[in-house]
């Protein structure tokens, strides 16, 4: 159910934070004390004393809420509309009624604090890969503004503007991974199957040479299908789940417009937490966006 008496009310969104940031008991963000008392109230939003360094706080210090004059309950709205409906930064500026460059840097923030993925691969693991048209954005100081036409076809890096962005399937733990990299080549793939709990990992790819190398190691056993010879599926070995993964991908990415490749790493880290989130209620997924960032 859409958790609309927390977009409408103050203090339910204020009472919302202090649940979720402080679930585990209320520390001092300065120096982590737990020696902290009630020292009065700010707004809606509970004080505290930490006797320790003798600094006061309120449930929105060191959080990305805080020093904003916009209302926390329309902050809320714009997060949580933003994650579980994909709405562009546009689209929120007619509905919360905040100017565009106010909620781009709140956006940005909010981007900026959630965690990076971090695969702990049980296997057998698809793994797959796409590549986004990610150039710079805007004009750079001093310089022209670049071409955004981005061209190229095929397979791309970092520096040409088209960054390789690979999908991790674990068919072990149900888990799917979305991590972007400077270019699709044999280091990147070890190191993003560096992490798991066997020491022989099965491999499920498509035919790209760059995961050839996996068959001359012993940490891995890699059957794979060849698309370019119309092989899909070989019993249990396929990328179909990766494949139909990234097209979820692209389509998170089409409504902001295009977005600049020093940017695109929040923007992917946006999309698992909205995975994370897909089938929940709203107060639990509001609770889930909400602790993935305090």
């Amino acid at each position: 159910m859409f958790p609309i008496k927390t977009f409408v009310s103050e203090r339910r969104a204020a009472n919302l934070l202090r649940q979720v940031r402080w679930c585990d008991g209320v520390y001092c963000p300065r120096c982590r004390a737990e020696s902290v008392i009630r020292y009065g109230s700010y707004r809606v939003f509970q004080r505290y004393l930490c006797k320790n360094c003798d600094r006061t706080f309120n449930d929105q210090t060191a959080t990305v809420f805080e020093h904003s004059a916009v209302a926390l309950r329309k902050w809320f709205l714009a997060v949580y509309t933003y994650i579980r409906f994909n709405t562009s930064l546009r689209q929120l500026d007619v509905e919360i009624d905040v100017s565009y460059k106010t909620i781009y840097r709140r956006v940005q923030r909010f981007l900026r604090a959630l965690d990076a993925p971090l695969p702990q691969l049980e296997g057998p693991v698809e793994i797959d890969e796409l590549y986004v048209k990610a150039g710079l954005k805007g004009r750079e100081r001093d310089q022209t503004s670049r071409s955004r036409g981005l061209s190229t076809r095929g397979r791309g890096t970092y520096e040409k503007d088209k960054p390789p962005v690979f999908i991790l399937a674990d068919r072990g733990t149900g888990e799917r991974y979305v991590i972007p990299a400077k270019a699709a080549d044999e280091s990147t793939i070890r190191l993003l199957l560096a992490d798991r709990h066997q020491e022989s990992l099965t491999v499920y790819t498509d035919g790209f040479r760059a995961y050839e190398p996996l068959e001359e190691d012993d940490a891995f056993t890699r059957e794979y299908v060849v698309h370019g010879d119309g092989e899909y599926v070989d019993g249990d070995v396929h990328v179909n789940t990766c494949e139909s993964h990234g097209s979820l991908v692209r389509s998170w990415l089409s409504p902001h417009r295009g977005v600049s490749k020093d940017k695109l790493t929040p923007y992917l880290r946006a999309f698992q937490l909205r995975r994370r989130v897909y089938r929940k209620p709203g107060e639990e997924a509001l609770k889930t966006i909400l602790d993935a960032t305090l």
